[in-house]
């Protein structure tokens, strides 16, 4: 992992690729920031909290619940990401 000054959407999404490719076990599946349920076969609210806990545990995070239901895609959640990180720098 990178130092999170250095870090950006990119490589946030990156990181987030193999997560999702584990959790809705889809070797093929790409991960964009216009990325959201409706675009995911078998995404509902057991897989979504699968991954915040999955997301929070590989960048040593936690998001707050405001934000989380905030999300209304991917990129939503890679730039609470990014904020988290920059504030722990």
């Amino acid at each position: 992992m990178t130092n999170s000054t250095e870090k950006t959407e990119q490589s946030i999404l990156a990181e987030l690729t193999p997560i999702f490719r584990s959790i809705f076990e889809n070797d093929t599946l790409v991960v964009t920031p216009e990325l959201t349920a409706k675009d995911v076969d078998g995404w509902d609210s057991l897989t979504h909290m699968s991954l915040i806990v999955a997301v929070e545990e590989h960048f040593k995070i936690k998001f707050k619940l405001r934000d989380v239901v905030k999300f209304r895609n991917l990129g939503d959640m890679c730039a609470t990401v990014l904020a988290s990180l920059k504030s722990r720098a």
